[in-house]
């Protein structure tokens, strides 16, 4: 049957294209709730995407409810070993923009300088903000979509569509033009993969909700860069020095780099190849 295997259940890229559907309905409502509410009770503790994360939460457990499964199936079993995944998540996104930053900077694409406009406070506020981006789109394509994806298509297929559709999401993001658009696309697609994979290795969403934060934080509230060509006024602000932007970045942030291609694509390399082992 079409929309239905054998034992008579929903195919499962039937399932995806509903949590699609649905998802797309959710962040409506969650723009649409957040717009009615007074700018001061939102501006800073409730930004846009912890409604949208909160919106993707319901939804996901909409789901798994209809299949009777608990939240805990889909990657949200809140332990110990979830804390120290997601922990070690955070450390390693952390890492991995360091050494793309560190990169630029030895090739001469540019320097740090400290920021005096930022001061603690802010570094928070944007951890806050950083982890509702990355609860919210680790639910959306690391969570019930991808699984179900994997189930009904395989997990290297699963893994480059929703990879894909990840990179296609940020195509409305500022600066996304031209050369900077092509070399964006495909390190956010590694950047997808990387976080697909982490999810492989633990089957948990703790470690790509980490990664994603540790990855985000670090480069725009942290060093400054833009993030996905969002501007971001971090700790410290990087002065570029006359490199074209394909090397450092520019605007964009350091996922319009060709040293994002090096790095990520290395260390989905590394974790393939421990999934294979």
């Amino acid at each position: 049957m079409i929309l239905a295997d054998a034992a008579g259940e929903l195919r499962n890229g039937w399932k995806a294209l509903l949590f699609i559907l649905g998802a797309a309905i959710c962040n409506s409502a969650a723009f649409t709730f957040r717009s009615a509410m007074p700018l001061q009770q939102h501006s800073l503790w409730l930004p846009a995407p912890w409604f949208t994360a909160a919106a993707l939460l319901v939804l996901t457990a909409f789901f798994l409810n209809v299949e009777r499964q608990p939240l805990a199936s889909v990657g949200l079993r809140l332990d110990r070993r979830w804390g120290r995944q997601f922990l070690a998540g955070i450390l390693a996104g952390a890492g991995l923009i360091g050494l793309m930053a560190l990169m630029v900077g030895l090739g001469g694409g540019l320097r740090l300088a400290r920021n005096p406009a930022s001061q603690g406070p802010a570094m928070l506020a944007g951890a806050w903000l950083f982890l509702g981006v990355a609860l919210g789109e680790e639910l959306l394509f690391r969570g019930y979509l991808f699984q179900r994806l994997e189930r009904g298509m395989g997990r290297w297929p699963a893994l480059v569509l929703v990879s894909l559709l990840f990179a296609l999401s940020h195509w409305g993001n500022p600066g996304m033009t031209g050369p900077v658009r092509a070399w964006a696309t495909l390190n956010i697609t590694l950047a997808g993969m990387l976080l697909g994979l982490s999810y492989l290795r633990t089957r948990s969403l703790a470690a790509p909700i980490g990664l994603h934060l540790g990855w985000n934080w670090t480069q725009g509230a942290l060093l400054g860069f833009g993030v996905s060509g969002l501007p971001s006024g971090g700790w410290w602000k990087p002065v570029f020095l006359g490199r074209s932007s394909w090397f450092n970045g520019g605007a964009f942030g350091l996922e319009a780099s060709v040293v994002c291609t090096l790095v990520a694509a290395t260390a989905c390399w590394v974790l393939a190849g421990e999934e294979r082992t």
